[in-house]
């Protein structure tokens, strides 16, 4: 059910205005509808043509902050497009991370940060040409919600067809810009 609604409004998108930015609120509040989690728990980046780092497409208010070097130990959507794996990490506070991206504010609250993450490469083929990344935020582990599951690591995974798409619908928009 996901892949196909993802694909209908990734179809959409193709065929109106790709440059229109409620396109990618629409993903983004598809997704966080998809996954239980708020818009501000949605993340989609792309891997720069460099080579040698990722660039936040998703959310917004992220990309102008900067990029995660591809070369990063401590950054999961680094390891993840590295390693070509995914990952769930139901107490990610106690694993070792960069926290500068959750520094930027998206309307939560001080003290309400990443507690619960899933991150998987998207793909083209064999090259790696992105991450997507669902997260649950809290002020504690229990205060972010349930835990996430295999299924979920699953169903993000099964995306990879329409993100891969909407990858590419972007880089056609900022080439275009």
């Amino acid at each position: 059910m996901a892949t196909a609604d993802l694909k209908k409004l990734i179809d959409r998108i193709e065929k109106s205005d790709p440059s229109d930015p409620t396109s990618l609120l629409e993903v983004i509040r598809l997704l966080a509808k998809l996954f239980g989690v708020k818009e501000d728990e949605v993340a989609i980046m792309e891997v720069v043509p460099s080579g040698h780092t990722l660039r936040f497409v998703l959310p917004e208010k992220l990309r102008a902050v900067g990029s995660i070097p591809l070369s990063s130990t401590t950054a999961l959507a680094a390891r993840t497009a590295r390693e070509r794996r995914s990952d769930i990490l139901n107490n990610f506070p106690i694993a070792r991370h960069a926290t500068v991206f959750e520094g930027v504010p998206l309307g939560r609250g001080p003290g309400e940060s990443i507690q619960k993450i899933i991150s998987v490469p998207i793909l083209r083929g064999n090259a790696v040409i992105g991450v997507a990344q669902i997260c649950r935020k809290g002020a504690s582990l229990s205060d972010a919600g349930p835990d996430f599951t295999p299924r979920d690591l699953s169903e993000l995974q099964s995306l990879n067809d329409s993100l891969d798409r909407l990858l590419a619908l972007c880089r056609t928009v900022q080439l275009g810009a």
